[in-house]
């Protein structure tokens, strides 16, 4: 059974989710602010986390975002907005599935075991042939979701992961800002400032800087490269 975050201000609804995913057999956890939740996120492991948006200290969207800068464990949210808008930018922003208050707690464990489903290999199943994307020191697998430089592994975001593996499959080509954009963000349209924060984390795990690049160039008003160092 999967290991759960609830994240649900209101007392009534966090008791009920409770008691009855810990009936379902899950391990449940539960805060009812977002600074909680990225306290806990950063200190346990998850399978999945249930996020309500109407939180007292922080939007829950604003959470989503957070919690993507730390982890990829598949979130899912549950709220009474049922904004189709909203529910379009949250699940660009990194949510896994989005459930509309009320619900029952069938269809929420019908929804975490979809996530979870996506989110896992099953142990007892075979997994298919991978093709691994090598750039200089860079070896990207993108089914596997891996990621080494000379070796080491790369402790990666889901989209920090994204972005190298889009860029690695094209190397020494120069990917305008708005592909980007469209391709691993799914946006068609944005703000470049979230590229350039990825990048620059992305940039501190491969050990280089923007002033001093090795493998990712960025052409200013062009776009972003990625290439082994010469």
């Amino acid at each position: 059974m999967a290991r759960v975050l609830v994240v649900e201000d209101d007392q009534f609804v966090r008791s009920a989710l409770i008691r009855h995913l810990t009936e379902a057999a899950h391990t449940v956890r539960s805060v009812g602010t977002a600074l909680e939740a990225l306290r806990e996120v950063a200190q346990v492991g998850f399978d999945v986390v249930v996020l309500d948006l109407g939180l007292p200290d922080l939007d829950g969207g604003e959470a989503l975002k957070m919690l993507r800068g730390i982890t990829d464990v598949p979130v899912i949210i549950a709220t009474a907005r049922d904004d189709e808008a909203e529910i379009v930018r949250l699940l660009n922003d990194g949510a896994d599935d989005y459930l509309t208050k009320p619900f029952s707690v069938e269809h929420l464990s019908a929804r975490m075991a979809a996530v979870l489903r996506r989110s896992r290999v099953t142990a007892s199943g075979a997994e298919p042939p991978s093709r691994v994307i090598r750039v200089g020191g860079l070896s990207i697998d993108p089914l596997r979701r891996q990621a080494e430089l000379d070796g080491t592994a790369l402790d990666l975001t889901r989209r920090e992961f994204d972005l190298l593996a889009f860029l690695a499959e094209r190397p020494g080509v120069v990917v305008a800002r708005k592909e980007l954009l469209a391709e691993v963000w799914q946006q068609s349209y944005g703000d470049d400032q979230t590229i350039d924060v990825h990048l620059s984390w992305l940039r501190r795990k491969l050990g280089e800087t923007a002033a001093r690049p090795r493998y990712l160039h960025t052409l200013r008003g062009v776009g972003v490269k990625l290439e082994p160092p010469r």
